[in-house]
């Protein structure tokens, strides 16, 4: 879901371009101040461990990997038969 955020005006780059960055956040219907980018509760909660990553391991694109594997194997791709190609020469 997007949401109006306010932008304050930036000035212009050297090449005519601009970047802009959300400064000012809404009124929501239950009367607090919304922004964007809150974030949600993540579907997988992944510890990191720093001693894991100075070892050259991701915790995250670990857990990832393993929960698409098993969902590979629970729900393996179906290769769909190609048809045969059509005799353009027969009448």
């Amino acid at each position: 879901m997007g949401r109006l955020v306010g932008i304050q005006p930036i000035p212009e780059l050297m090449d005519g371009g601009t970047v802009t960055s959300p400064s000012i956040a809404i009124f929501s219907p239950a009367g607090e101040y919304d922004i964007e980018n809150r974030g949600i509760e993540p579907d997988v909660t992944v510890e990191q461990d720093p001693k894991a990553v100075s070892e050259g391991h991701d915790p995250q694109l670990e857990k990832a990997v393993a929960i698409t594997l098993d969902e590979l194997e629970k729900h393996p791709v179906q290769t769909p038969q190609r048809p045969p190609y059509p005799d353009y020469h027969k009448q």
